[in-house]
């Protein structure tokens, strides 16, 4: 639970001096004021001789955004005069050389300031007090096309500290150019106390993150069809930072944006991408294409942003009786093993012919295992690999997982024995696959023929074929945030036929949790690389270029990165991200400094000159010196 980088400090201020208000509640069922969510596919108002006319109110009301029977909470939000209010609020969408009017009358008990409508867009721009129960107009004629927002705020004493009662009081403002073509626009939103000293977590009960007012399983079905070109929009209202994580498919992103401009990316600097950060405030353009017809997912990769309420207060520790407690009852929704930001995609096949390989499938065993008391008092998780020596010792716990070096076009047999107490599923992060073998538990798949999750003492076999080379990971898929965070990752690497690894010039830096994240008031866990704390050297030669494979599986936190030599930034070329290759015009040496978020990879080379004293400086982003303290991989030049 960690807020973004560039507003850490005014954050952290406001919610130390102003905390949020005691009011901020969970209330009872409330049709008659009821905030609906809001799909953002119809726009707000009456557009006539280019002049867009729309009234808008800011009203208090109830959201339920796991619906009826979920949760309900007391929050404002906007609505167009005389229709339900919703969230996100109204629609504004236009026409470049459009002019907006816009009337936003406050029926809330506290003044009302406005952003993002008057001559300036996004937070940047300057508010406007709206009183309780005046109204103001705003006009102004957007002068660029692109994705923009209006936010409002009352109780909280900073536009990026509204966490309860006006969590919900923002909406879409989209300006096209001629020729634009269809989109579907996200609205990533929030509410949760913090901090709160009641719970295990530090976050107060019942916290909630949507996409357009709805939280997971509830979240929109998205329907597609087999070789649709599709375009998303996000806008990230939230107070939270989220690495996006489309599953099974790369994405192109097109343009980003922060609420004051839009910047499309020159085709000649875009790249492909399975994970992009999107910060508080910030917007994001993308394309896919879905060519593989199933079920798949489009998430937020920090763990903590998919979590149930239960599995964030859990205390992580072994159950009695070895068997988890909050496991699904049965009847129970098969999907409730994740909350939050989650979409669901389901693409129809157009008439696709699967033909079975002629290769044989190289099997492969993979176990998971668990054990009380291996990250203090918490449990801890491991995959063990099948026929290794590993299996053969009961009580062994490698961290982290074997890497498994698989060969573009050749297919794989994977199966998975659970030996833990926990129930399990994987996904094999960034590989373009098969919807079943995906690893999400009743979803991948197709109709009624979806991935099981793995039962304690159970086993399941998947069989996938990588179709390029690169570097990918496989990690959990249920309870994440706690078997992540506590053992059950590893690489996963793929290489061209007849082009195995070479060990001395390709090396392995996999950035994990030493531990679960048990509650976010405290210092966040220190940093793995390659399964320690004390991270072993990486030995490069003179003047030889080294590969190395970067690949950040932490729960909840980004990491900064630099490459030293002496003081100094070092050089590097970066080759590659999430397993694509990067065009050539984009591998040219640079500064070596990296941002990377949880689900990220990136492949980057080094040339060491003689006698170099090279060190990778590692540091959680976002936290002091005090809370999470810079580290350091060396690198060992003969």
């Amino acid at each position: 639970m960690r807020f973004p980088r560039s507003r850490d400090a005014a954050v952290a201020v406001a919610l130390l001096l102003f905390p949020p208000a005691v009011h901020a509640r969970e209330v009872a069922r409330a049709p008659d004021t009821r905030i609906v969510p809001n799909d953002n596919r119809h726009a707000a108002g009456t557009l006539r001789d280019g002049v867009l006319t729309v009234q808008i109110d800011a009203r208090d009301g109830t959201w339920m955004p796991a619906g009826p029977d979920g949760h309900h909470y007391a929050v404002a939000a906007f609505g167009e005069h005389g229709k339900m209010a919703t969230t996100p609020g109204p629609v504004l969408r236009v026409r470049l050389g459009t002019e907006i009017r816009a009337t936003v009358h406050n029926t809330l008990a506290h003044t009302l300031w406005m952003y993002g409508l008057g001559a300036k867009r996004g937070i940047a721009s300057d508010s406007v007090a709206i009183a309780s129960g005046a109204s103001h107009e705003f006009r102004f004629r957007p002068d660029a096309a692109g994705l923009f927002y209006y936010l409002g705020r009352t109780t909280a004493p900073a536009i990026e500290a509204r966490l309860t009662d006006d969590s919900q009081l923002q909406g879409v403002l989209a300006v096209d150019s001629a020729g634009a073509p269809p989109d579907r626009i996200f609205l990533i939103s929030n509410w949760f106390v913090f901090p709160d000293t009641t719970t295990v977590s530090g976050v107060g009960q019942h916290w909630q993150l949507s996409f357009n007012g709805l939280s997971w399983p509830n979240t929109e079905r998205l329907d597609l069809v087999q070789g649709d070109t599709v375009h998303w929009r996000f806008i990230n209202a939230s107070a939270l930072e989220h690495p996006l994580h489309l599953h099974g498919f790369y994405y192109r992103v097109d343009s980003r944006g922060d609420g004051a401009r839009d910047s499309v990316i020159a085709p000649t600097d875009r790249h492909l991408t399975v994970t992009e950060l999107v910060t508080s405030g910030q917007t994001m353009s993308m394309t896919w294409v879905p060519t593989r017809s199933g079920n798949w997912i489009f998430h937020c990769h920090a763990a903590g942003h998919i979590s149930t309420e239960a599995a964030l207060e859990a205390d992580r520790m072994m159950p009695k009786g070895g068997m988890m407690s909050h496991m699904d009852a049965p009847g129970s929704d098969p999907l409730k093993h994740m909350n939050g930001l989650v979409l669901g995609i389901r693409v129809a096949s157009k008439g696709e012919v699967r033909q079975a390989s002629m290769t044989p499938a190289r099997p492969i065993r993979l176990l998971v295992r668990s054990r009380a008391s291996v990250y203090g008092k918490y449990v801890g998780y491991s995959f063990v690999l099948g026929g290794s020596p590993a299996e053969e010792m009961a009580d062994s716990m490698p961290v982290p997982g074997p890497v498994l070096s698989l060969v573009k076009g050749e297919p794989v047999a994977v199966t998975i024995v659970n030996r833990s107490h926990d129930e399990a599923a994987i996904h094999w992060h960034g590989i373009e696959l098969e919807s079943f073998p995906d690893g999400v538990p009743n979803w991948s798949g197709t109709g009624r023929s979806t991935l099981p999750m793995i039962a304690p003492h159970e086993s399941l076999t998947v069989r996938f074929t990588p179709p390029r080379a690169g570097t990918f990971m496989y990690h959990s898929h249920s309870n994440e945030n706690q078997q992540i965070s506590s053992g059950l990752y590893g690489a996963l690497i793929v290489t061209e036929p007849g082009q195995p690894r070479d060990p001395e010039r390709d090396k392995i830096v996999l950035f994990s949790d030493a531990g679960p994240t048990v509650n976010f008031l405290r210092p966040p866990a220190r940093t793995l690389v390659n399964g320690r704390v004390d991270a072993l050297p990486l030995d490069v030669k003179v003047g030889v270029p080294t590969r190395i494979r970067l690949i950040n599986i932490r729960t909840d936190f980004d990491l900064d990165l630099t490459m030293l030599a002496g003081d100094a930034t070092a050089q590097w070329r970066v080759l590659a991200k999430d397993g694509a290759d990067l065009p050539a015009n984009q591998t040219t040496a640079r500064s070596a400094e990296l941002h990377m978020s949880p689900g990220q990879t990136y492949d980057v080379e080094v040339t060491a000159a003689a006698a170099a004293a090279l060190r990778l400086r590692y540091k959680t982003s976002g936290f002091p010196e005090k809370a999470a303290p810079t580290q350091y991989l060396a690198l060992d030049v003969k």
